[in-house]
């Protein structure tokens, strides 16, 4: 087996139109399709929702669902606010300066950019309560190799230690990213 592509991301939302409206306007989206059904279709159960796909670029679909029905609509309140999110990528820094000046242009308040070394990052929340981000890479050649190199020996130590393992020191300013570290 082999994955082609994410076909699409589904969460939940407060209100499809709202949502749909947010995603356009504020991340230039294009709004692809919607499937409204009052049975859902894989139990049976009698459960009216909204199915909203939007186009996250380059055939990536995010997707929402309204469930009128449902109690309303909450978050995981053992799991930090900043872990759960959705992040797209942009072209560049300045791409990611401009986007933040469009959204915070419709009153949104945005974090960042933060440096997080191989690419920089923006933050904000949709009007359900979704933490986006969005980054732009930024690595210096080589760099994704070796992360890319270390990788099973930092989760090996990780899953020792639960500390983050030494091989993300440069990462985090503690020494100075040769190509050789690890």
């Amino acid at each position: 087996m082999k994955i082609q592509r994410i076909h699409h991301v589904a969460y939940r939302c407060k209100d499809a139109k709202e949502t749909v409206d947010f995603y356009s306007k504020v991340l230039n989206m294009d709004f692809q399709l919607a499937i409204a059904e009052n049975e859902v279709p894989s139990t049976k159960a009698p459960d009216p929702y909204m199915h909203v796909f939007m186009d996250a670029g380059n055939g990536n679909v995010l997707a929402f669902f309204e469930l009128p029905n449902a109690p309303e609509m909450g978050r995981d309140e053992n799991t930090p606010a900043w872990v759960q999110h959705i992040a797209f990528e942009v072209a560049d820094m300045d791409a990611l300066l401009d986007a933040k000046k469009h959204i915070e242009s419709f009153g949104i308040d945005v974090l960042g950019p933060v440096s997080h070394t191989i690419f920089h990052s923006i933050y904000f929340f949709d009007p359900n309560g979704h933490r986006i981000e969005l980054a732009a890479n930024t690595a210096s050649p080589g760099m994704l190799e070796e992360l890319h190199r270390v990788a099973p020996a930092m989760i090996e130590e990780w899953s020792k230690t639960k500390k983050a393992p030494r091989h993300a020191a440069w990462m985090h300013g503690e020494g100075e990213f040769t190509g050789t570290k690890g």
